[in-house]
C-alpha cells in the first residue's frame, strides 16, 4: 500500500494502525490528508488480512482539526474540497454514510481512535464516528465549531446526540469548550479513558482480541446493524435482524465458532 509520508499505516495480527503523521502540526488535516486517509480507509476496508483498524496521532495531538492555512484559505473564497469520488468505502453501505468525513462509518471492520492528544474541529468528528474511542485522561477534546464562526460540520450534530445524547451535544456544540479524555468517558464520549502511557498498549490488546477471538464476519454484520440503527424504525431493525441470524447460521464461521468452544482451542475464523 503506498501511502504520503503523512499517512504511516503499519499491519500486524490483522490489525492495522494508520496514523496521522504531522505532528509538527499537532496532525492537522489537509486536502491531501483527507484523500489519503479515505483512500487508505478503503483499502484496509477490502483487505482480507485486516480485521481491526486503528487510528490514532504522531507525536503528541490525534487531529487538531483543520490546517490553518485552508481555514484561511477558505475565508479568502476559497472553495471547499470536494469529497473524493473515486473511492467507494463500501459498495453495500449507503452515501449518506460515505460522506466527507463521517466515512469511517461504512469501512466494514471495526475502527478504534486512539486518541493520544488534542481532538478538534475535524479531528473531533474523525473520533466520533469511529466505531470506539479511547482516549489518553489528559487529551482535550473540543469541537471548535462555534469559537470560529462555524456550525456544527459534517453530520456532528447528529452524531454526537445520538452517541452522549442532546444535552450534552449541546454543551459541547454550543459552548465549544474543552473536554478532557476523564470528563468525555464520564459523559460517554469516550469508552476509556487512560494514562496516557497506557493507551496504546490497552488499545492494541483490545483490538488484537476482536481480530483473535472474534468472527470477522460477525465484527462486519454486527457493525452494519450499529450504524444503520439511526435510519431504521424498530420493525425494520428487527426484521433485518431476524434475516442476518439466518444468514449467520449458515455460515461457515458459526460452525467453527461451535467447534472451537467444544473442542477448547483457538478459532481459526474464515478471512471474509
Amino acid at each position: 500500500m503506498t501511502t504520503p509520508p503523512e499517512l504511516l499505516v503499519d499491519v500486524a495480527e490483522h490489525v492495522a494502525t494508520v496514523t496521522l503523521n504531522r505532528p509538527e502540526r499537532l496532525n492537522a488535516m489537509t486536502a491531501t490528508l483527507t484523500s489519503a486517509l479515505r483512500h487508505t480507509m478503503a483499502e484496509l476496508g477490502r483487505d482480507d488480512g485486516v480485521r481491526v483498524i486503528i487510528l490514532t496521532g504522531a507525536g503528541r495531538g490525534f487531529c487538531a482539526g483543520a490546517d490553518m492555512a485552508l481555514l484561511q484559505g477558505l475565508t479568502q473564497g476559497a472553495a471547499l474540497p470536494s469529497t473524493p469520488s473515486g473511492d467507494t468505502i463500501d459498495a453495500k453501505t449507503g452515501r449518506e454514510l460515505q460522506q466527507r468525513y463521517n466515512f469511517l462509518m461504512a469501512v466494514p471492520k471495526p475502527v478504534i481512535a486512539c486518541i493520544n492528544g488534542p481532538a478538534a474541529g475535524i479531528g473531533f468528528v474523525l473520533a466520533l464516528f469511529a466505531d470506539l474511542r479511547f482516549a489518553a485522561a489528559d487529551a482535550t477534546l473540543t469541537t471548535g465549531f462555534a469559537r470560529r464562526g462555524l456550525i456544527a460540520e459534517h453530520g456532528s450534530a447528529f452524531g454526537l446526540a445520538w452517541l452522549v445524547g442532546p444535552g450534552h451535544a449541546a454543551d459541547l456544540l454550543l459552548s465549544s469548550r474543552r473536554v478532557s479524555g476523564t470528563e468525555a468517558e464520564r459523559i460517554g464520549l469516550v469508552n476509556r479513558a487512560l494514562p496516557a502511557d497506557e493507551l496504546m498498549p490497552f488499545t492494541r490488546r483490545y483490538a488484537l482480541e476482536l481480530a483473535q477471538s472474534c468472527s470477522p464476519r460477525s465484527l462486519r454484520v454486527i457493525k452494519q446493524q450499529l450504524t444503520a440503527l439511526p435510519l431504521q424504525s424498530m420493525a425494520q431493525h428487527f426484521a433485518e435482524a431476524d434475516r442476518l441470524m439466518h444468514e449467520s447460521l449458515r455460515s461457515e464461521d458459526f460452525k467453527e465458532g461451535v467447534a472451537h468452544f467444544v473442542e477448547k482451542r483457538a478459532p481459526r475464523f474464515s478471512e471474509h
